[in-house]
């Protein structure tokens, strides 16, 4: 694939510009996580929004559905619902001339963007119902396989705090989202702005919205984002050091995590750092690029062991510690050594 033209790229960069600045006007104080979330898109993965209940994960998520003219749901995660509220279910009907037949009623995961709020609070039989949806993108029932709507995202919430009546996502379902996401609380000064500028906490419309054509045209260029062969072997060297096994692992991941990274976790390094690339009108990835991203690329593919939580280290410390520990050019050079991107 050629790699794209500062002609071909500068249409794409500033809708995406203009996107976010859409996004950063209608929901304040949040640069960094609404450029996080943008990438995710680009990159066509699914995002987990962690933080405490209030903050706005339910506004964002709606927002981007909102400038983006995507067809938004939402389900309301709770102990009770069963895997056909989300997916569909056939049922029996009536034809005129007194026959019955089975028809498929699709559910709410037939959408653009679905919001799983609170994830957690359902039953593994339920979140288990969204391991096809959100790695085939498809839905198979009773022998027949309906792809969902293009495209697709998944933009999950929970709260990090709560843990009566949750059940913990395996970790074979936190590795399919590309990011995880913490959504903090708000400054004095953002605040004061949403007190007052925004009655009742009500959120403007957006001023501009995003075509579905130049939508199509955005996904399509991520893809040309060229990924040079040094920036891919140290995504590579990222993954394969987060195993404690690894040669190049180090002490504090030999020391704390059990397992490692799976290869989905380079994959998702690649495509997101494809989309930061893009979002800021570059043709190819860089360095930095990645380093920007390994904490939420990483932060819930590392398992800990028992010490590490002895010890209160947690995924996302681990996380950049490891960013910092392999070296770009894999010299092994001195800590005080700097190798320019």
């Amino acid at each position: 694939m050629t790699l794209p033209t500062p002609q071909e790229i500068a249409p794409v960069s500033e809708a995406l510009n203009r996107t976010l600045d859409q996004l950063n006007r209608m929901l304040l104080g949040r640069e960094n996580l609404h450029r996080l979330v943008l990438a995710g898109i680009l990159a066509r993965g699914h995002i987990l929004l962690e933080g405490l209940p209030g903050l706005g994960k339910t506004a964002l998520v709606k927002a981007v559905a909102d400038i983006m003219q995507l067809q938004f749901k939402r389900i309301q995660f709770t102990p009770d619902l069963m895997p056909g509220d989300i997916l569909g279910s056939h049922i029996l009907q009536t034809r005129p001339d007194g026959t019955r037949d089975l028809v498929f009623q699709p559910g709410p995961v037939f959408c653009n963007i679905l919001l799983a709020d609170e994830i957690n609070r359902a039953s593994p039989k339920t979140q288990s119902a969204m391991l096809e949806t959100m790695q085939e993108r498809s839905v198979t029932l009773l022998g027949t396989t309906r792809p969902l709507p293009q495209p697709f995202f998944v933009l999950a919430s929970q709260n990090p705090i709560e843990l009566e009546g949750t059940y913990p996502l395996p970790e074979a379902q936190l590795d399919r989202f590309l990011f995880r996401l913490n959504v903090g609380g708000l400054g004095v000064d953002t605040l004061a702005g949403i007190l007052t500028g925004r009655r009742h906490g009500t959120i403007p419309a957006p001023g501009w919205r995003l075509s579905q054509e130049m939508l199509e045209q955005c996904l399509a260029m991520a893809d040309r984002i060229v990924l040079p062969e040094a920036v891919a072997r140290w995504i590579a060297r990222l993954v394969a050091a987060s195993h404690p096994d690894s040669p190049e692992a180090p002490a504090r991941i030999r020391t704390y995590v059990r397992y490692g990274a799976s290869p989905r976790a380079a994959i998702a390094l690649a495509e997101s750092a494809r989309a930061l690339a893009l979002l800021a009108g570059r043709p190819s990835v860089g360095f930095e690029d990645v380093r920007t991203l390994v904490e939420p690329v990483l932060n819930h593919r590392l398992i800990l062991n028992y010490q590490a939580r002895l010890d209160q280290v947690t995924p996302s410390v681990l996380a950049e510690e490891l960013a910092g520990a392999i070296d770009v050019a894999g010299l092994n050079l001195p800590a005080d050594v700097e190798v320019k991107p």
